[in-house]
């Protein structure tokens, strides 16, 4: 069984100075067997770390409309039943199932806070600087704000393709970004620049090889990885090959477009 001193052991032995933030995916499932559960890897990131981002998204608010802008990676009209299912947005919504366990008891920690953004929410403990400037028109600010804090990435029993600082460094190097629409008390709210496609993501590990810090618990690994240097890496790499990190399913209509939008450009 995991216990909070193995993960308090981890973390020290990645060697990242407990002043520089850090933002956390994880996968509980992947570890064999932790005691009392998500609890115990969030209390030792909060005796680890001075301040610990989570993504909690709300994929479950999402409507598909009748129509839209084209280019989008959306087939209007197709939502009838999805529609019917969304739920409205409000701060106390849990996070997405896919997301995990993890973010959204992170998310219930009573010192914890969450943004506001209708589909990609983050929590903070200690991050109000990191999260306070986030709207819909600029859903990754909290990406960006731990860079330049020099944050780094946690990858806890999850690889590179649930890594959302990548989409930031998508963004910067002028990546085609999409519109999605959100269930709001207010009603229906445009949520602009909403990322693409991570299924190609794995693909970058050989680019990371020497920045990346890995260790194992049990026998699950933890990766580390320097946020300015990750985003510089995908930054370069993407104005080298257009295409590069782009998943290779013909069904995949984000990755399509921006296929696309690079051939016709």
């Amino acid at each position: 069984m995991i216990k909070y001193q193995d993960f308090k052991l981890v973390y020290r032995e990645l060697g990242i100075d407990r002043s520089q933030p850090v933002i956390v995916h994880s996968s509980l499932s992947a570890f064999s067997e932790v005691e009392d559960g998500a609890h115990t890897l969030i209390q030792a990131l909060l005796s680890s770390f001075n301040t610990v981002i989570m993504p909690t998204f709300t994929y479950q608010t999402m409507l598909i409309p009748e129509v839209g802008p084209s280019g989008n990676a959306l087939e209007y009209g197709s939502g009838t039943a999805q529609n019917w299912r969304a739920e409205f947005f409000h701060p106390d919504l849990s996070v997405h199932r896919s997301v995990g366990v993890v973010p959204e008891t992170f998310r219930r920690h009573q010192n914890v806070r969450r943004t506001l953004h209708p589909i990609l929410s983050f929590s903070g403990h200690n991050a109000d600087t990191l999260l306070k400037n986030q709207t819909i028109e600029l859903p990754l600010d909290p990406i960006q704000k731990l860079m330049q804090a020099d944050g780094w990435v946690l990858l806890m029993g999850v690889d590179q393709r649930v890594n959302t600082s990548i989409h930031y460094a998508e963004q910067i190097a002028g990546r085609k970004q999409f519109t999605r629409w959100a269930l709001t008390p207010d009603g229906v709210v445009e949520c602009p620049h909403f990322p693409g496609c991570s299924q190609g993501f794995n693909a970058l590990t050989s680019h990371l090889s020497s920045i990346l810090k890995s260790e194992l618990v049990g026998e699950t690994w933890i990766q580390a990885i320097p946020l300015r240097e990750l985003i510089q890496s995908v930054y370069e790499l993407i104005l080298k090959d257009p295409l590069a990190l782009l998943c290779g399913e013909l069904s995949c209509q984000r990755c399509q477009v921006i296929r696309s939008a690079e051939v016709a450009s």
